[in-house]
């Protein structure tokens, strides 16, 4: 691939846990090209390298304190925004894309109904994938999720628990809400009709298709996800444990080349999530 045919990726929040990841991963990869990356204004790491920023030799790229001036800048050809930032901050930036004629990655979690629709909104002026999670392997579990809950019917009970690190802000995930969706759409109910998010006390007993969760923070776990069917006599799990950060990184450079449909053009607009760029 020609890098003039390679997808440009520009990256939010370089200098967070996640951004530095992303840079490693784009700063390796044969597929795309690093146009840009900034990170909020005040932060130590405006003007340094971003390949040394991510543990790497000089990459050319210095980090900027404003996604504004990257976007005038680009040059010509397909460019994708990776966005592991916060939500108001991805609202913002979704704006910019829609003007700009970028397509727009999002791995951002915890946004608002409100929020959402903002998103939504701008989905109709430029292509977004948007997921709760960007690993493959996760997509594919909510697929697994969701079959085995319209399967298995309401003799199974579902119980989702979930494990991040200590520094997590919101719970439960947003994985373990997207599998909690999938487990609801399998039955044809509403997740918000069903959804257990606490219990303490005397609770009473588990009242038929609640859909339960529980939520773990600790340490460096970087995000363990279960869902439990139990009837009265027999139970099955189904699972994914995250092993490495660059998991993720590496599905929004999967989604980021659908996108532009592998560097040759920007993909209609559109709201889209990791189900249609693995085409299941």
């Amino acid at each position: 691939m020609s890098l003039s045919s390679q997808t440009g990726i520009i990256i939010a929040g370089v200098d967070g846990r996640m951004g530095r990841v992303i840079a490693q991963c784009v700063l390796a990869s044969n597929d795309v090209t690093l146009i840009g990356a900034f990170d909020r204004k005040g932060s130590d790491a405006i003007g340094q390298d971003v390949g040394e920023l991510a543990g790497l030799g000089k990459a050319g790229i210095s980090v900027g304190d404003n996604f504004e001036d990257i976007a005038l800048k680009k040059k010509a050809g397909p460019a994708v925004l990776i966005d592991f930032t916060m939500p108001l901050a991805t609202i913002y930036h979704a704006g910019l894309c829609a003007e700009n004629g970028i397509a727009h990655a999002i791995g951002t979690t915890g946004f608002t109904p409100d929020e959402d629709a903002q998103i939504n909104a701008q989905s109709q002026k430029c292509a977004i994938v948007k997921a709760r999670n960007m690993s493959t392997g996760v997509t594919l579990l909510s697929v697994l999720v969701e079959r085995a809950a319209k399967s298995l019917g309401e003799d199974f009970d579902i119980e989702i628990t979930e494990a991040h690190h200590r520094h997590k802000v919101d719970a439960p995930s947003g994985t373990a809400l997207l599998l909690g969706e999938a487990a609801a759409h399998g039955r044809g109910v509403s997740m918000e009709d069903k959804s257990v998010r606490a219990r303490d006390g005397i609770t009473g007993e588990r009242r038929s298709g609640d859909i339960g969760f529980s939520v773990v923070r600790g340490g460096g776990i970087i995000g363990d996800h279960s869902v439990m069917y139990a009837s009265e006599a027999e139970s099955i799990t189904l699972s994914h444990h995250a092993l490495d950060r660059s998991l993720f990184a590496r599905g929004a450079l999967r989604a980021a080349l659908w996108l532009t449909q592998n560097g040759t053009d920007l993909r209609a607009p559109g709201l889209y999530d990791m189900k249609d760029v693995l085409g299941l």
